[in-house]
């Protein structure tokens, strides 16, 4: 079944066709949502993949949904303008692959001692070994939404200042978290580019989730990921052979988030044009 992602059409489908994009749609989502409404109905957390249902706003019905391209609704104009706006000063600039996913070891900084830490689960290196790996290496975070968690001890450590208002200053291609945000910039927009290219940054973001938690600092053993079916495992990024693991990693997924930006940002140039 072909897809319609990154096309703004105005056609009116057979509804023998509309039913079978939608079912495909389904059909492709479901591994991943049926199995946060299970554990959602049982009442249990899942410390990698509730992120994409509960720090994203986008709901699991809303994301089981399919819709084809349609008219930018005028209410939305300013968002697609400020998103095309970042999306191409993003596109635009030279990938940092040093960062070594930094950012989930800086919001623990000083603080696993006190359980002052975002997950329940333990430190892999302990609250002395994990605040060695800050201190121990220069952290380069250009993400706002990463840097706002980094705990008070650790955001003097980091040698870019990103803030609320300047991303388009600082997001850059290689980041693990703003090549998930492209999820968000997607549904955000779902109206004008259609459920085919929310589903392509939602895949793109659930495997970028999965890395970024295996290079954080928890130990999350036993954990099964997903629809994968395989327990998760940690990239040492305090090893050179984690350091390697993480950089081809994150080279992939930059190689994979490339294409669907380019597709939203013709999304937007196409909706802002009409």
């Amino acid at each position: 079944m072909p897809t319609l992602a990154g096309v703004n059409r105005a056609t009116v489908l057979h509804p023998t066709e509309w039913q079978a994009y939608a079912a495909a749609h389904q059909a492709r989502l479901a591994p991943y949502v049926a199995p946060h409404l299970e554990r959602r109905r049982r009442g249990e957390p899942h410390p990698v993949h509730d992120f994409l249902f509960t720090y994203y706003t986008y709901r699991p019905a809303q994301l089981m949904r399919w819709q084809e391209p349609g008219p930018l609704d005028p209410r939305k104009r300013r968002l697609a303008e400020d998103t095309l706006t970042l999306l191409r000063a993003t596109a635009h600039r030279v990938g940092n692959f040093g960062c070594l996913g930094l950012h989930e070891w800086a919001m623990v900084y000083r603080a696993g001692a006190s359980g002052g830490t975002r997950h329940p689960q333990p430190l892999r290196l302990g609250p002395a070994g994990t605040d060695e790996v800050v201190e121990s290496h220069r952290i380069g975070c250009s993400h706002w939404d990463a840097v706002r968690f980094f705990t008070p001890p650790a955001v003097p450590l980091n040698t870019l200042r990103p803030g609320a208002r300047d991303r388009p200053a600082f997001e850059q291609p290689s980041c693990l978290h703003a090549n998930m945000d492209l999820y968000k910039h997607a549904y955000r927009l779902v109206d004008g580019v259609g459920s085919d290219l929310v589903a392509d940054a939602f895949e793109l973001a659930w495997d970028i989730r999965i890395v970024d938690m295996r290079a954080a600092p928890y130990d999350l053993t036993g954990i099964v990921l997903d629809p994968h079916g395989v327990e998760w495992t940690p990239i040492p990024i305090e090893t050179a052979d984690g350091k390697r693991e993480y950089v081809e990693l994150q080279r992939e997924l930059a190689d994979r988030a490339a294409p669907i930006r380019a597709h939203l940002i013709e999304a937007c140039e196409n909706l802002l044009d009409q």
